[in-house]
Parts: C-alpha cells; structure tokens; sequence
C-alpha cells in the first residue's frame, strides 16, 4: 500500500501525536509499505528528508500568533502560506496513495488532504488526538462553535473512518461530528515500551537537586486541560505525611494557575518545573519518580502516563476502568484510579503508594505488564494496518 500520514505537528516538533505518527509511519514502511508524510514546517528542520524508509515533507506554515491567552499554544497553520493548497494537491497526486491518515481533525493539513480525498476517492483515517475542550466556560463555548461551524462540515466533507483511542474520544466525536459507532475503530494510542528497558544515564535527581526524597513526576506542557491544580491542592496533606516530598513538572508552562495556588498554600518550595526536555531525556525523568501523575481532570488517559507505565512507575489517571474497549481496567490491581479534579482522593492515593513502596513496586509491574499486552507500537501498527486494508478493499 502507499500510505499517506498528514499531522502538522511531526518530530522534532515535541508532542505525543507527533511521536506517534513518526513512529507508525515507521512501522508502516518497516511492513513494506511506501510512506509519504505531510507536516508543517518546524524551526531549522530540513524541508525535506528520507527517515527510516519514508519521506518527510515539510510544508511552509506560519505559527499562530501568541494573544496572551490561556490556550495559547505552539501551533503553525499550512494554509496561511500562500501555495500550499496547490502543494499539497499535488504532492499527493504524485504519490497516489491507497489511503491517508490523519492525525488532528481541526488541522489544515487534515482539511487539505481531506479536499484531495473527496475528489479522488482516497479513503481517510483521522485519528482524534486531542478534544476541544475546556473548563473554563467561556472557551469551551468558542470550543463548540468551532467544531460545530468549522471542523465539523469540513470533516463530513470527506467522511473519515475514526481512530477511537477510548470512551471519551468515541462520546466526542458522536456528540461534536455526528459519527456513529459505524465509523469507529478501536485503536489505542500506542508507546514503545523499550526504550524505557535501559538504564538512564541521566541523574535527574542530582541535575535539579531532588536528593533522596518522595519525588512525584507530572510529564508534559501546563495547559488548562492539564493544569495540576489537584496535584497542588493535594500536596498539603502529602507533605503532612511525607514533608520531604517533592513534585516535579515537566513540561512548558503556558497556564501557571498552579503556581499561584501553590503561592497560596504556602507548598512551593515543593514544587519544581523544568521547562520542556528532550523526548530522549523522558525515560531519565520517569526513572527518578516514585509516582506519576499527569492526566488528573478527566480528560483521558494519554501517551505521557502510558509511557510512565511502561518504565514500571506506579501511574495515577482519572478514567474509569471501562476507558479502553477490549482492555479490563482494575483499580489497585493493574491500574491506580481516583476521582477527576478531587485533591483529597489523589492526596489519598498518592500517601498509599509511598506509605506501601512493596504494594507500589507491585502495581508498577502490573501496569507495565498491561502496557506490554495491549499498547505497543507492534500491536496498534497491525491494527492500523488491518483498518488500511479493509478500507481500500471497500473502496475497491
């Protein structure tokens, strides 16, 4: 097959839908299959490339401007470069491919390969990485408008199959596009389990002067839908138990309400932010945790805490347990859950697992076992791949 993969955001541009399309569209040419990827343009990276087996191609874009709002975000848009569109266009009708997938509905370069699709009969895949959603009120309301107005009738325009990576994405995008269980496929997000099998080089905890204390590490970028405020309004009673605990936030900080709440506890000297690291250095920062914390508002469960299950840290998420269809969450026995934006039940669970570190190592090992039977890249390329397959044969 030739398979076309088109995310604005492809490496080295940080990100976990980034990661994830670079690896599968390595995966995808490791099977033998011709790969194109079509992504927007991302500081000195090189326009164009040949990278483990498939081509890179780097569209002109320019970065949405920053309005000192809380959802700013480091996001660039193809269609603001003039050219483009016709680029794009013809890109594509030189590589013919059999099928493309998406990563990103609400991304230009999802909606200009989609206008190729439609005129050319090519089935989509969209993989619905991120919701738009928020809590506070008046965004979510443009939030909607824009899905309603916007995404939505470009999208059905050419009617992609949906990657549904769990419950939330599947109720998203029935309530916001009008999809139906018909066009779903059930795909979890996936991570590479192995490179968290080395020993790290990297001494996180003597670069930021942790010491040997109860470190809790939260991966990935503060934005109002991850905005550790339950992890800093947990901290009090963690510290009334432990007082040498700290916590550690990996990631850019674009939305800093955890910092004045922190201020307000009187809780900051346990608290440290690192600014973005390196995707090579993640598997050091997981290395150096007693216990993980990132997805905490109910949002879903994403790459970042799968990968910390992975390097057999014990991992804190607020689904429930029916969040991945045909994967059996159990609570304390192969999964920690607590309740969405609850300080008190993550402070609990949080106490439980540094006042238990045999029952905390246990769990850790039986969360990486369930990474390893359901979540790796050589268990979602196959069934990505088996989708391609079906929708070409359908096609023809």
């Amino acid at each position: 097959m030739r398979i076309a993969v088109v995310n604005n955001f492809f490496p080295p541009r940080p990100g976990g839908s980034s990661h994830l399309a670079a690896a599968l569209a390595q995966r995808y040419a490791a099977a033998g299959h011709e790969v194109l990827v079509l992504t927007a343009a991302y500081r000195d990276a090189p326009a164009e490339e040949v990278r483990d087996g498939y081509r890179v191609v780097r569209l002109p874009a320019r970065a949405m401007p920053k309005l000192g709002l809380s959802i700013d975000f480091d996001m660039a848009f193809a269609l603001a470069r003039p050219g483009n569109l016709r680029r794009v266009s013809r890109l594509l009708a030189e590589f013919k491919p059999d099928v493309i997938h998406q990563h990103g509905q609400f991304f230009d370069l999802s909606w200009i390969s989609g206008r190729y699709a439609r005129r050319h009969r090519v089935p989509v895949l969209l993989s619905i990485h991120t919701r738009l959603e928020s809590p506070d009120p008046k965004y979510a309301a443009l939030f909607r408008m824009l899905d309603r107005f916007l995404v939505k009738p470009i999208i059905r325009r050419f009617q992609p199959r949906y990657v549904i990576m769990d419950e939330l994405a599947a109720r998203y995008c029935a309530e916001r596009y009008g999809a139906t269980t018909a066009d779903f496929d059930y795909i979890p997000v996936a991570v590479e389990p192995s490179r968290f099998d080395t020993s790290q080089e990297t001494d996180v905890r003597a670069r930021h002067g942790v010491g040997d204390v109860p470190l809790i590490v939260s991966l990935g970028h503060v934005i109002p839908l991850r905005d550790r405020l339950a992890l800093v309004e947990a901290l009090p009673a963690v510290l009334a138990k432990h007082p040498d605990t700290k916590v550690m936030i990996v990631g850019q900080v674009y939305f800093d309400a955890f910092a004045k709440r922190a201020a307000q506890l009187g809780v900051s000297d346990a608290i440290i932010t690192t600014g973005a690291v390196p995707s090579a250095d993640v598997p050091a920062y997981f290395a150096a945790a007693d216990v993980v914390a990132h997805d905490l508002q109910g949002g879903g469960f994403g790459t970042a805490s799968l990968e910390a299950m992975a390097s057999g840290r014990a991992t804190i998420g607020t689904v429930t347990e029916t969040n991945f269809p045909a994967v059996h969450l159990r609570n304390w026995e192969n999964f920690v859950l607590v309740r969405p934006n609850d300080p008190a039940d993550l402070a609990n669970a949080v106490i439980r697992l540094l006042d238990e570190p045999e029952e905390r190592e246990w769990i850790a090992k039986r969360q990486r076992d369930l990474v390893y039977s359901h979540f790796t890249l050589e268990v979602v390329t196959r069934k990505h791949l088996d989708v391609f397959e079906r929708m070409v044969g359908e096609r023809g």
